[in-house]
């Protein structure tokens, strides 16, 4: 370790990420990967392509029913977190064998930090010995008359060259088997409900459309304001990668197309936000009628959501009800039908036009008996109800396999049997 390098390199984590690496290397390069990435292009272009299926592995990595313990060898703290990412990325790869694509790179992303809103929000965890569990949080403004003026918009640096130091590190660590590039995004979600639920309280977020809608009016403009000028500042640093092929931009999705970067744009020249996805949603307010959502809500996300290429929209949340009012944004692309979802009403409203992103009920793995007939029931139901539309099948938000984790392969198995 040294001051250019504060990372500690050993030979033999040094070996295991080469190693790892190699692996996905002849992944990337492989006729089957090709064939992934062609069916996700022609799919997220609205062109003809086979059901896309994909899972996620995230939730169970953090219940900790899926872990990696007995491969890993690595010794530093930082080779063992990459050593963990690329297991899992192989694990979807090699063994669950689902949709995804490996991309040949490893990508790292831009070291940012962001200011709080000037006011904390305290959480309050119950005592439990697993790695999950529930917990409390206290919303900092009680009275949006009173309160709201104690917020502040969050300012943000950059770490440029920490990053360029930890990409240059990893050029050493993977010379000669893996490029290494920057290239990452900032958010999960541009949707605002979710920051303004731990800022003012869910049941407050519904209430104050009734008892004080000038305030969460502007509670609502100021999120969006606070959001604009984030995508702003990473617009003007310079800081926007594209996110057009294996990078998650919506609710469990990949966003490979053609349509976007913008046709003038040239590699190496500076990324826009009308070059890229953006996923919104708001499921913190599934409980409100659409008219409350059209009035509180959609004015606020679309003015950034316009900023954008192409959106993703939707989560948990059935969208089938505020559908009138989703389908307003003109870069609309893909579209989640969760498992709340009146999936024949979304197959009338998508048919070509959108994405039909069908989310399963996680159930259907998770529960204590797995049921191979109820899991091709649901399939062929939504393979019958979407008919025509573009699909793509995401069994997401999965905690547990009951201690069995050959579930997930065999529920991608069972996509496959029911698709062909």
């Amino acid at each position: 370790m040294s001051a250019e390098n504060p990372w500690i390199v050993c030979d033999s984590d040094r070996a295991r990420l080469r190693e790892l690496g190699q692996r996905l290397m002849a992944i990337a390069h492989s006729h089957k990967n090709a064939e992934r990435r062609q069916a996700w292009l022609q799919h997220n272009d609205l062109k003809d392509a086979r059901p896309l299926i994909l899972t996620e592995t995230s939730g169970l990595l953090q219940s900790g029913e899926l872990n990696f313990d007995s491969e890993m060898q690595c010794r530093e703290p930082w080779a063992r977190k990459l050593e963990q990412q690329l297991l899992d990325e192989l694990y979807r790869l090699e063994y669950v064998c689902d949709d995804t694509v490996a991309e040949p790179w490893l990508n790292v992303n831009w070291q940012v930090n962001a200011s709080d809103f000037g006011v904390e929000v305290r959480h309050h965890h119950v005592e439990n010995s697993g790695t999950m569990g529930s917990f409390a949080f206290e919303p900092p403004l009680r009275n949006l008359g009173e309160d709201l003026e104690k917020l502040h918009t969050r300012t943000f640096h950059v770490d440029r060259e920490t990053t360029h130091r930890w990409k240059q590190h990893l050029d050493d660590v993977f010379d000669g088997v893996m490029p290494v590039r920057i290239r990452g995004g900032f958010w999960w979600s541009a949707g605002l409900t979710v920051v303004g639920v731990h800022l003012i309280g869910l049941e407050n977020l519904m209430l104050y459309m009734h008892d004080d809608p000038g305030g969460l009016h502007r509670f609502m403009a100021f999120l969006r304001d606070d959001q604009l000028t984030f995508a702003d500042w990473l617009e003007t640093e310079g800081l926007l990668t594209l996110n057009n092929e294996n990078d998650y931009v919506g609710s469990g999705s990949i966003g490979y197309t053609q349509d976007m970067p913008r046709t003038d744009w040239k590699p190496g020249s500076p990324v826009q936000l009308r070059d890229l996805w953006v996923l919104s949603e708001s499921q913190e307010t599934v409980g409100v009628s659409p008219a409350m959502f059209e009035e509180f809500i959609f004015p606020y996300q679309r003015p950034i959501i316009e900023r954008f290429g192409l959106c993703y929209y939707g989560c948990c949340e059935p969208l089938h009800a505020r559908w009138d009012v989703i389908r307003r944004l003109p870069n609309l692309r893909k579209v989640s039908v969760s498992p709340w979802c009146n999936e024949q009403a979304m197959s009338e409203a998508i048919g070509r036009s959108y994405v039909y992103c069908r989310k399963p009920n996680p159930s259907l793995v998770s529960t204590r008996r797995f049921d191979e007939d109820s899991i091709r029931r649901d399939l062929k139901q939504t393979l019958q109800i979407a008919g025509n539309c573009p699909l793509e099948i995401v069994m997401k938000d999965v905690h547990t396999l009951a201690g069995e984790p050959w579930r997930l392969r065999r529920w991608v198995e069972l996509a496959r049997e029911c698709c062909s």
